[in-house]
């Protein structure tokens, strides 16, 4: 397995193998098959935050019961899970310290 080093910015959910601009915030050393794992789970994430945008102009609906939020959620959590998996010492001692995972320690 070759890993090669990536840069990840989970808010813009960008992956990129060059550090530009704000995109260093987790660093991760990952196969392709596992770079692409991490893209589809953001890719996801993004699908739920557009499913929330047109729920939101649905009053009846309450925000607690949106399964879109829900499902960014989830997202999310994989998405950490995963990047904390692959990180490098740096970026696990970050996500530690965020405490994103909660008690969930791999």
């Amino acid at each position: 397995m070759n890993r090669k080093k990536y840069y990840i910015n989970i808010g813009t959910t960008e992956i990129s193998q060059v550090p530009y601009g704000n995109n260093t915030d987790f660093v991760v050393y990952a196969t392709q098959s596992e770079i692409v794992t991490l893209r589809s789970l953001m890719d996801h994430m993004h699908q739920a935050d557009m499913g929330s945008f047109f729920r939101s102009y649905v009053p009846i609906m309450s925000y607690h019961n949106d399964r879109f939020n829900h499902e960014h959620d989830d997202g999310l959590t994989k998405a950490f899970t995963l990047i904390y998996q692959l990180g490098s010492d740096q970026t696990k001692k970050h996500i530690e310290e965020m405490g994103v995972l909660g008690d969930m320690r791999l």
